[in-house]
Order: C-alpha cells, then sequence, then structure tokens
C-alpha cells in the first residue's frame, strides 16, 4: 500500500459528533498525507454544535463537515478509501456497505459525547475527552509507517490503535 494520500473514512451511527470530529482531525493532523472523511449507517442530518464548537476553539476548519449517510463512500464514482474506522460500537456491529477497493479497517470505538445529559460543562467536558482521544489516536495513525509494514502488523497496529485512551 503507497498512495501518495491515504484516505480514511471514519463511521459512526449518526455522524454528528465523534466521526465528524475525527474527519476535521486527520484533515489536519494528516499533513497533505491523509485525507479525511466522515459518516454515518443513520446520519443525524446536523453537525453537533458542540463538536463544531470544540473544533473551532481549537482552530479546525469546520467549512466542509457535515453530517451524511456512508452509501455516498459506497458509489462507484466515491473516493477510493484505504481505510475505515468505526467510532462507535453501534456502527461496528452493523452490515457495512461493500468498500470499492477493500480498504482496511478496524474498531476504534468511543464514548458517544453526544449521548452526555447535564450542564453545558458537563457536555462540554465530554466532547473535549471525546476530541483528546481522537486526537491521540489519530496522531498515533498519520505517524505509523504504513509503506514499511506488511499487511498483518498494518492491520493490528491500527486494531491497536483502537485500544489507546489517552
Amino acid at each position: 500500500m503507497n498512495p501518495s494520500i491515504y484516505n480514511v473514512l471514519f463511521i459512526c451511527t449518526g455522524n454528528s459528533a465523534r466521526s465528524i470530529m475525527a474527519e476535521a482531525l486527520l484533515n489536519q493532523l494528516g499533513a497533505g498525507r491523509f485525507r479525511g472523511y466522515s459518516a454515518g449507517s443513520h446520519p443525524a442530518g446536523h453537525v453537533n454544535p458542540y463538536a463544531i464548537e470544540l473544533l473551532e476553539r481549537n482552530r479546525y476548519k469546520t467549512g466542509q463537515l457535515r453530517s451524511k449517510n456512508w452509501s455516498e463512500f459506497a458509489a462507484p464514482d466515491a473516493p477510493q478509501m484505504n481505510f475505515v474506522l468505526t467510532v462507535c460500537d453501534k456502527a461496528a456491529g452493523e452490515v457495512c456497505p461493500v468498500w470499492p477497493g477493500q480498504p482496511m479497517s478496524a474498531h476504534w470505538g468511543v464514548e458517544d459525547p453526544a449521548a452526555v445529559k447535564g450542564s453545558d460543562d458537563v457536555i462540554s467536558k465530554a466532547f473535549t475527552d471525546t476530541f483528546m482521544v481522537l486526537n491521540r489516536r489519530i496522531t498515533l495513525l498519520t505517524t505509523l509507517p504504513i509503506e514499511k509494514l506488511d499487511k498483518l502488523k498494518l492491520q493490528q497496529e491500527l486494531k491497536d490503535i483502537g485500544l489507546v485512551r489517552s
């Protein structure tokens, strides 16, 4: 595997918070070597305002972010993915579309900050915690020597990154 840019699709059920944050993180941290996308099996149809506020506060671009169905990425004219990463447990258990090119996949489950109830401070903390976990995992992904790893080793590395909590 040695494309000039690695395309990564982050999947979550609602595509309103976790996968959206992962897309934004990878597009900035990937420094042109990675291109992040996100989608959901049952998209919410909007991006969670806490996710947008957190990303903007941390100087991430949010203008192109939108909640979308994963079927967009299974279409023949969609960008071919190198990696498909689920970031919620519910999406990991669903039957996914057949992705063109048979990308490598792994599960990177993260607690859903959009499901947290309470004060603005409690909800904001949940989003910050999720952001930090995703930031750490995506940083690890961007530093992998992908070109030097055989397929089995790369698959194990992707799986291991999904276990990193902070």
